[in-house]
């Protein structure tokens, strides 16, 4: 505890759990879009459970990870090379989530252009999805993302109890945010279509990282806020005429 204490009392520290906490937070909008877009696929009674249920897990698993940061250090040691690349468990993990939200993002677009849609992303009269398998899309994607967030935040940090209370917070914006985004999505079909093509985005990217071209984020979180702002101008003009 006196540690604990120690670490905290550090001015310099508290600059770490800022950067931590800022940094979390933006890595989880790719995973709280995927869930509003997935949970809006349930009947409107489950989803907000959905969603609850899922990030509480999702918290359990990066808090049940960052136990084992010293294991989760070893998944960027090699295994194999080809392609001139050495591949570690991360490289690996990471293009196993690329391609599902590739192939994700991919079907989803697909039902929503579908001049015949059959068990539509849209359609919650008719749900092709299982609260169930809502949660472990949910919980199976965020492992994709923790992994990979608790590898940087190691070389930001070597204190574990920053690591914690900076995943802590972040979960906790996730949780408040997590209803009135899929809210919104829901009420825009057009965000929807955004939002699937960031997701699509977004797994190219995590497979070109996992090889090894690695792409900074800032320009993906770049064309997204931009693709956002004159998303929000559509909307806005729309309002206006309908007002």
């Amino acid at each position: 505890m006196t540690d604990i204490l120690s670490i905290f009392a550090d001015p310099a520290n508290w600059a770490a759990v800022a950067a931590l906490i800022a940094m979390e937070v933006v890595l989880g909008i790719d995973n709280l879009i995927f869930i509003s877009i997935l949970t809006n696929k349930l009947p409107e009674s489950q989803r907000g459970r959905a969603r609850r249920i899922g990030i509480s897990l999702a918290l359990g698993l990066r808090l049940a990870l960052l136990s084992l940061v010293a294991f989760i250090v070893t998944l960027i040691r090699p295994l194999f090379e080809a392609f001139g690349h050495a591949f570690s468990w991360r490289d690996l993990i990471l293009i196993a989530g690329g391609l599902f939200l590739v192939w994700k993002s991919t079907t989803e677009i697909h039902h929503n252009v579908d001049s015949q849609p059959n068990d539509d992303v849209f359609d919650t009269t008719r749900p092709n999805l299982g609260i169930g398998s809502a949660i472990f899309q949910i919980i199976m994607l965020d492992l994709v993302f923790s992994i990979d967030s608790i590898v940087t935040a190691v070389g930001m940090t070597e204190h574990v109890p920053i690591m914690f209370v900076a995943v802590i917070v972040a979960v906790g914006v996730m949780m408040t945010a997590a209803g009135p985004l899929a809210r919104f999505i829901e009420r825009n079909p057009t965000v929807v279509m955004l939002a699937l093509a960031f997701l699509f985005m977004i797994g190219m990217t995590l497979i070109a990282d996992g090889f090894g071209q690695h792409i900074p984020k800032a320009y993906i979180y770049a064309a997204m806020a931009f693709s956002a702002l004159v998303e929000g101008l559509n909307i806005l003009a729309r309002v206006r005429k309908r007002g």
